[in-house]
């Protein structure tokens, strides 16, 4: 199998487990009782959320997966670990902390290049593309971890950077829990479009 079927095949499931993550959370909000481990019958991956669950954010949202971005084997994403909902006020709320942990381009570059030679690109161009992260960093997405790293084609800012402002002001304003914007956040932009590595 071709490393592009591969890839393909893999952006497919990861979608799957996603939409199942998404569904739970959605069913956890309507009903905020106990949720069983779904186990998708095409592969091995499951999602474990027990009502005990310390990732519960709230009795209206429900349990919530513990790091929405694993799923079985697959990772389609990092979260840094020091960004909490415990610390949104001394991290991502503070304005300007993401430039402080921004990768600087002399990382970033030869790992864009690096990408999109690996994962395939019809369009090798490097300047027609930002390295961009999966989880932004403003939700507590990994600076420098290559999983939470890809390239993305077309200018900045974008709508995917619209909506990342959106869900960090959910959550500094406590509308919405980080764990809640995160996984929005999966759902809207890595589920929708498996192509987007």
């Amino acid at each position: 199998m071709s490393t592009r079927v591969f890839g393909i095949l893999a952006a497919i499931l990861v979608g799957a487990v996603l939409s199942v993550i998404a569904t739970m959370a959605v069913l956890s909000a309507r009903n905020p009782g106990p949720v069983a481990t779904v186990t998708s019958p095409a592969s091995d991956v499951s999602v474990a959320a027990p009502a005990s669950s310390p990732s519960a954010p709230s009795p209206t949202m429900g349990p919530l997966p513990a790091d929405p971005c694993h799923a079985g084997a697959v990772t389609y994403c990092a979260l840094n670990p020091a960004v909490t909902q415990a610390t949104i006020e001394t991290t991502i709320c503070v304005s300007g902390w993401t430039a402080t942990i921004r990768p600087p381009s002399s990382y970033t570059s030869p790992l864009k290049v690096e990408q999109l030679a690996a994962f395939g690109y019809a369009d090798q161009n490097p300047k027609d593309y930002e390295e961009d992260h999966r989880v932004p960093l403003e939700l507590g997405g990994a600076p420098r971890d290559t999983s939470n790293l890809s390239p993305e084609r077309g200018a900045s800012p974008n709508p995917k950077d619209s909506a990342e402002n959106s869900a960090r002001a959910e959550v500094c304003a406590g509308r919405a829990t980080l764990q809640q914007e995160q996984i929005a956040f999966i759902s809207r932009w890595l589920a929708a479009y498996p192509g987007y590595r």
